[in-house]
């Protein structure tokens, strides 16, 4: 049973973390904790799991890296939240989101899970040789999202229309279960031609991008 826990790391992530455990009673110590919670950089984690005392449970927060970072610990695990997090928040940011767990063994397993659920998150396994192909995906979903965000951006701006008009059509594509519409969902490729030419005129720069997911979301259909 899990009843105290040192975060290591106050960032973001952390912040949010310890937050959200302190509001579920846990008790947040750097004194013979039963968790170590990691929520450093991930260049950082290795060096800082050699400083851990062995004994309790170890844990990162990182979606890329490998237990292995978790060296020479074997009561260990990673717990990746799958969200975004800004210091303008806290806790809540937790609700409702994904995490992925991975272990070795199925008593990390347990733990990993545990603790998701404790954070009001919604736990999946992860298989450790699959990390790199998840955090991949992770990646596209969130960090493209604002190139996408900031590219369409530009070229409302280049048409004299507000960007930030763009937002409610994003949210209501993520509520309409990303179902595809528009030129391409209709097989209309003059008027993808259009905008390629229109592109190419305003901002030359973002031809590259557009033709290649036009061609992607084809190949997606």
């Amino acid at each position: 049973m899990i009843t105290s826990v040192h975060v290591v790391g106050a960032g973001r992530v952390g912040s949010a973390l310890a937050a959200r455990l302190a509001e579920r009673g846990l008790l947040l110590t750097e004194r013979g904790p039963d968790l170590v919670l990691l929520c450093v950089p991930d260049r950082a984690i290795a060096e800082v799991a050699r400083t851990v005392d062995s004994g309790p449970w170890i844990a990162h927060v990182s979606g890329a890296t490998p237990l292995a970072a978790l060296d020479p610990h074997t009561r260990r695990f990673g717990l990746h939240p799958l969200q975004t997090f800004t210091r303008a928040r806290g806790a809540e940011q937790l609700d409702g989101a994904f995490a992925a767990v991975t272990a070795a063994t199925e008593a990390a397993r347990e733990v990993g899970f545990w603790l998701s659920r404790t954070l009001g998150l919604e736990p999946f396994a992860l298989a450790d040789e699959k990390r790199d192909a998840y955090h991949a995906g992770a990646a596209i979903a969130s960090n493209y999202l604002v190139t996408l965000r900031r590219a369409a951006g530009s070229l409302l701006e280049a048409a004299g229309a507000p960007p930030e008009s763009l937002e409610p059509l994003m949210l209501r594509t993520i509520e309409n279960g990303f179902e595809l519409t528009g030129p391409i969902a209709r097989g209309d490729w003059a008027t993808v031609e259009t905008h390629v030419a229109a592109i190419r005129r305003e901002r030359p720069e973002l031809e590259s991008m557009y033709t290649t997911l036009a061609e992607t979301t084809k190949e997606l259909l």
